[in-house]
Parts: structure tokens; sequence; C-alpha cells
């Protein structure tokens, strides 16, 4: 598969210009077969090249992302196009005044955005299963889901059709669908990259981060995104494994990887875990309910029905009970920074399990059969709790669905989650194998 930092190289070399390389990339979206594009933004993404390629013409360095297509999940501001979040509602408008910072960030170091990508309706929901744009499928298996609420950031990258994305991550919803379809995936520390000119769902969990199917690729696009790049750690982490309920709800391929890449290390369990996650519902319902009440109590059934009525649950939470959520939420943050003190990584699974399939998407969670759409982030909404930044990485395993672990690292210090997964490429525990069909984008 391209990569690119292959594709910047090449066009800053002047081996292909911009235009040849995204004229064949909307030629790949545009016949996407994944349900992962919403919009294909050929008129922009070719004057986008045509600027990429007159910089190189004068002798002007175009940047580090000289050229390379990309495409961002449909709740990231376009200029002149309305921000759908992922509803049919919003289709009409109102138009963005502006592009997202990340956007413009990209824009400015060469990137070319070609298009907007599909999503669960405002972001509440782990498998991209929407009323009003349909179902991501998962390049992996067809008839299986991507994940989400960022599947179609996810299914882009894994189907070749890109070589990067952008999606966003509240409770999950960029380490489930890497986990899922065998992407590289960050959820940054609190603050990190930007959210300006992104549509909200639970501010005080929502986070931005890019997908790649490259290690190098994606710190590359998290320098670019973060505005300085990431200091390489001077010596290998000290490494933790979680253990209790992160280890009752896995994959056993998770666990024997996880073992395989500390079999030393000490396995600590987070404290009081179910009541995080049960805390970070709270959250997130009521912060997402009453964004939107004011629209649920004039318009309620321009929203996709599942999504509508987890939002009113959601505005009927009461103040009081979000209030204590988010007390122990502060108390349980401070907790864990002195638990983890000791160590620079910890390792645990992104998701409980693979791909569950479309027609049937339950998933075993203690023994019992649960909902996918809203379980596949066990794993991922009590990370979200601590407020720590997650590297999530592509167990390697060809011939099987693809599964994928949390590096957790520390504010400050993502150089180590960045040098311990080279490492573990190195090993060959983890990496991607892109699905058979992939689109290849050679360029040619």
């Amino acid at each position: 598969m391209r990569t690119a930092t292959a594709i910047a190289a090449a066009v800053r070399k002047g081996d292909i210009t911009a235009t040849r390389v995204v004229s064949r990339t909307l030629d790949a979206l545009a016949a996407d077969p994944h349900v992962a594009v919403t919009r294909v933004l050929a008129e922009r993404a070719l004057a986008e090249a045509a600027a990429v390629d007159a910089k190189r013409a004068l002798g002007v360095d175009p940047g580090p992302l000289a050229g390379v297509p990309y495409a961002v999940k449909d709740l990231f501001d376009v200029v002149d196009l309305p921000t759908t979040a992922g509803s049919a509602a919003r289709a009409a408008g109102p138009l963005a005044g502006a592009d997202a910072e990340a956007i413009r960030r990209l824009q400015a170091a060469g990137g070319v955005l070609c298009a907007t990508l599909n999503m669960d309706a405002f972001a509440y929901g782990f498998a991209t299963v929407n009323a009003d744009y349909g179902t991501t499928r998962n390049p992996h298996d067809p008839m299986r889901i991507a994940g989400g609420s960022s599947g179609g950031s996810a299914a882009a990258v894994a189907a070749g059709l890109v070589p990067l994305t952008l999606g966003s991550d509240t409770n999950g919803s960029v380490r489930v669908p890497a986990s899922l379809c065998g992407l590289y995936g960050v959820r940054p520390a609190r603050g990190d990259l930007p959210l300006a000119g992104t549509f909200p769902f639970a501010e005080s969990f929502d986070e931005i981060g890019p997908f790649a199917a490259s290690l190098q690729d994606l710190a590359l696009v998290w320098a670019v995104l973060r505005g300085g790049e990431i200091a390489p750690a001077a010596t290998s982490p000290k490494i933790a494994r979680l253990g209790g309920r992160f280890r009752e709800n896995a994959d056993p391929a998770q666990l024997a990887a996880i073992d395989a890449i500390a079999p030393d290390a000490p396995l600590i369990e987070l404290p009081d875990v179910a009541r995080a996650r049960s805390a970070a519902f709270v959250i997130t319902a009521y912060e997402g309910g009453h964004l939107h009440r004011d629209a649920l109590a004039s318009e309620p059934f321009g929203y996709d029905p599942a999504v509508r009525d987890r939002l009113i649950a959601g505005a009927l939470l009461p103040d009081a009970l979000y209030r204590q959520a988010l007390a122990f939420r502060a108390d349980y943050i401070a907790r864990i920074e002195a638990m983890v003190a000791d160590y620079d990584i910890l390792l645990a699974p992104s998701t409980p399990c693979a791909a569950p399939l479309i027609d049937d998407p339950v998933i075993t969670i203690d023994g019992e059969p649960s909902p996918a759409r809203a379980n596949l982030g066990i794993h991922t909404q009590p990370i979200t709790f601590t407020a720590l930044p997650v590297l999530a990485v592509p167990l390697k395993r060809p011939g099987h669905l693809p599964l994928g672990l949390q590096l957790i690292g520390k504010s400050g210090d993502e150089g180590a989650l960045l040098r311990l997964a080279a490492e573990l490429e190195d090993r060959g525990i983890t990496g991607v194998t892109m699905p058979a069909g992939a689109f290849a984008g050679e360029m040619t």
C-alpha cells in the first residue's frame, strides 16, 4: 500500500505530481464499496493538489505532507459545507464558515482533503450503523462492522482509499475501529490536538485523532496536528499490564500478545473500573443530551431513532448525578496518576473481541450476550476516564480478523508510546495486514 511518507517524498522530489496522486484517489473514493465515504470533495481536492504542484514548480517546499490525500470524519467543519455529524437533519446547513483547525494544519503541511466519512449519528455508538448514510462495512470482511463512531475513517484507510484519516474519540471512537480494522490510531492527551471546528458530543471527553496503516505515517500526521515533533524516548519504557476487568473480557490472542510484550511486567488493577465506566456513561449521556435538548424538543423525528432515544434519556438525567460523576472523575484521575507514576506505559486490549457481524451485532460480555453498539468500548471507556494518551496498535495476525491493543502513556511523554510501538513492529508482534482487494494506489 502507498504510504503518506512515500507519497510526500515522491511529490517533493518531483517523481510524481500531487494532481496525479489525488486524481487516482478521487476515483477510488468515488467507487468506495464499504459505505465509508459520505462526500467526495473532487473540486476542492484538485485545487489543493494544483497548489502543491505550483509550489513545487517554484522550488518552494510544499510541506511534510506534500500531495498526501486524506479524508475526515463528517464532524469536522469543511468551509462552505454543512457539518452533518452523521445526521441528515444537518445536511441542509448551516454551512461551515471556515475549515476546522486540524484541516487547516494539514493543508498548511501540504495535505489534500479529498472526502468526508461516515460515522454513528452524532458520534453516539461503537458500530457506524447509520440510519441516514448506511452501515460502514469492514474491509477485512464486508459482513462485519468496522467499529465506531469513526468507522468510516478506519475503513477508508484499511481499504487503502487514503493513507490518512481523522476521527474523533470520546469513549473509544478511534481505538475501537482501529482495533476492528487493524490500524494505528491515537487518542491524545487532553487538549493536545485542536478541537476547534469539530461538532461536539461530550465536552468532558471529546478528542480528535488520526488513523494510519503505517506507524511512520501516524507519527508524521500526529506531529503536524500538534504543531511539533514528538521527542523520541531515550530508553525503553517501563511497562505494566492491566489486570482485572481488562483480562476478563478479552480475546486470548490479545492476552497472549500482552504477556509476550512484557512477560515480567507487573499485573496491576485499576480501582473501581466498573464505576469509572458507569460514570463515563453518565457524563457522556448528560452532556450529549443537553447539547441536543432544544433540537430534540423541536424536531425529534429528524434524529436517528437509536440515537434519539439515548440522547433524550441523557437530557433527563438529574444535574446532581452529573455533578457527582464529575467529582468522582476528578478524584479518580488523581488516584490513577499516583498509582501509575512508576510506569511509562500500561498495556490493555482495545476491544473485547474481533468485529461482530452486521446482521448479528452482539458480543459476549461476562459470559452474556450484549449489544455491540454500546459495549465494544468496555476497555476504552475507563481509559478515557483517566485522561491519559493512548496509541492503538494492531496485532500482526495474517489470516485472522484484526485485533488491537491500547498502549496507554503519560501526557508529555508520547515519545515512549512511539518507541514501544516501533519495537513491537520490529519483534513482529504488531503491524498492519491489508485486506485482500485493498486499493493499492501505485504512484504511476
